[in-house]
């Protein structure tokens, strides 16, 4: 890494690619690759709580994913409870807050239960604040929302009130930052509401390789952007 100073992110969005090219390319099966995914998301989240960052969210599941093979489906509904039933003590130990953005209608019930129990269970931590995307598309989001505050009555939206409705807190900042893993440079249908001025990076690294290293690179890419939000950088401002 570089001496340059880093600007940390308060807030690092993932799109986590790259899971099932991993294992094909070492012979193993699709599933494999997925429970080494989890394992990267833990180095991403020890990584984050050592440099500072208070929020991260990681599209985990989408409202897509529905398509891939019933297998697959179970087994990652059947990963996300085992991880968090085994990792609800350590969230409590390192003072992580853990919360779910997405449609809870459609999630198994015992996978369910177990989100809602870490919820509850975490939701005094304050240390870090962890947002995991599962059955969650961003235009679904929005419609949701919408739905809602017509249901409430309102006649007349504005952005302050659409964004009380959807999925993360109020309280939470927009990502400063996406990151996607895998070469690909879609959004897919994710946090579509509030990146408007997120910075986006791009990786040719598989999820499943993703470390402290990596989210250092996007991070010393990150610092070298300059964010003007519509506005003009510094440097511009002397031309007026």
């Amino acid at each position: 890494m570089s001496e340059k100073v880093l600007r940390i992110p308060r807030h690092i969005a993932f799109i986590m690619d790259g899971n099932g090219r991993w294992a094909k390319k070492r012979g193993l099966p699709r599933i494999r690759g997925h429970a080494e995914g989890v394992k990267a998301a833990e180095r991403t989240i020890d990584a984050a709580k050592k440099l500072g960052i208070p929020y991260l969210t990681f599209y985990a599941f989408s409202t897509e994913n529905w398509k891939r093979p019933e297998e697959e489906v179970q087994f990652l509904m059947e990963l996300l409870r085992e991880y968090l039933k085994e990792k609800l003590p350590t969230f409590l130990r390192d003072d992580i807050r853990v919360s779910f953005i997405g449609r809870r209608d459609r999630i198994p019930k015992e996978t369910l239960e177990w989100m809602e129990k870490v919820e509850k269970e975490t939701s005094k931590c304050s240390s870090l604040w962890v947002f995991v995307a599962v059955d969650y598309g961003g235009r679904d989001e929005i419609t949701r929302a919408v739905n809602r505050i017509i249901k409430e009555g309102y006649k007349e939206v504005n952005e302050e009130l659409i964004r009380r409705y959807l999925d993360l807190p109020p309280e939470v900042p927009d990502p400063d930052l996406l990151i996607r893993t895998a070469g690909e440079k879609r959004i897919s249908n994710f946090l579509l509401w509030y990146i408007a001025y997120t910075e986006l990076y791009f990786t040719e690294t598989l999820w499943p390789d993703f470390d402290e290293n990596e989210l250092l690179k996007a991070i010393e890419d990150y610092s070298q952007r300059v964010r003007k939000f519509g506005g003009l950088a510094p440097d511009e401002e002397k031309d007026y």
